[in-house]
């Protein structure tokens, strides 16, 4: 990628070689209920099927691929309603909103960018998001998205869930990928163990997703990221996540940095657990 200066377009197209396999808005025009916010849709696999869903009927807030979190320090950058405890889910005028700054790098392959938390008129948090699209076989392709949030205020602050609101097993909020609905649920599966109930709230190297035709393995790329349990959906709807929250409240010190990168693969057909692992190992290696 190359250094460039500031651009004024509102998207660009991820490119492998001359094929489109991602497209990210960097200011979309959404209510801000929503929690407006920069994302990647539609993403493709390199034979062009679709593995993104953008504001579906079911949960419209969920925009593609990106990150979010419900709760940072009181305010919504999920979107739709906040989880309050011992009330439930409840509409609060409490949205914030991710502002695209500008790019420090563009080019076909990625990008890097630089963003602005913003909420009640004040910046909480500033991120360099750093993308890419690497080519791994004929069939599959590697997303590599690093995110680094940085507590821009001068006092402490905290980022939150839904299950450190109350709400148990809704650990989301970090790195999110909403999938393709189709008329059958997807199957996820890691190294070691197949379902829903059984990935959800895990901590494993890598989660695969598989579809009718198309396979998503998510791999934390850091020692960090890898510890974060993984948020799974697959009966609802489905997504995967890496939980920034999952037990209790993710504390982020005036000027401290929080940093998480997450690797995907994107394939056609359907991979075997081997096939899956062995294109994570390409994906993330050194």
């Amino acid at each position: 990628m190359n250094s460039m200066s500031s651009m004024n377009n509102d998207s660009l197209v991820l490119r492998i070689g001359d094929r489109p396999v991602g497209r990210y808005i960097t200011r979309p025009e959404l209510s801000p209920r929503l929690s407006p916010r920069p994302y990647l849709h539609p993403v493709t696999t390199l034979a062009g099927t679709a593995v993104t869903e953008l504001s579906p009927a079911d949960h419209a807030h969920h925009l593609g691929v990106g990150v979010a979190v419900p709760d940072v320090e009181g305010h919504n950058f999920w979107g739709g309603r906040t989880y309050v405890r011992d009330q439930g889910p409840t509409e609060l005028d409490n949205h914030g909103a991710q502002r695209h700054l500008s790019f420090q790098l563009r080019d076909p392959d990625g990008f890097v960018e630089e963003l602005r938390w913003v909420a009640a008129g004040g910046e909480l948090l500033r991120e360099r998001r750093t993308v890419a699209a690497t080519e791994l076989t004929d069939i599959a392709w590697a997303l590599d998205f690093t995110f680094s949030l940085t507590n821009t205020t001068p006092d402490a602050l905290s980022l939150g869930s839904p299950a450190t609101n109350g709400r148990p097993g809704a650990a989301y909020g970090g790195f999110f990928w909403r999938a393709r609905k189709e008329a059958g649920a997807p199957v996820v599966f890691t190294a070691g163990t197949e379902g829903e109930d059984a990935v959800h709230g895990s901590r494993a190297d890598w989660v695969g997703l598989a579809g009718a035709g198309w396979t998503l393995v998510f791999a934390g790329a850091t020692e960090q990221t890898r510890r974060d349990p993984w948020f799974v959906r697959t009966t609802e709807y489905p997504g995967v996540g890496s939980s920034l929250a999952h037990d209790e409240r993710l504390p982020v010190a005036a000027g401290e940095t929080v940093v998480r990168r997450i690797v995907t693969v994107v394939a056609d057909g359907r991979l075997g657990r081997g096939e899956a692992a062995a294109l994570v190992r390409k994906a993330v290696s050194p």
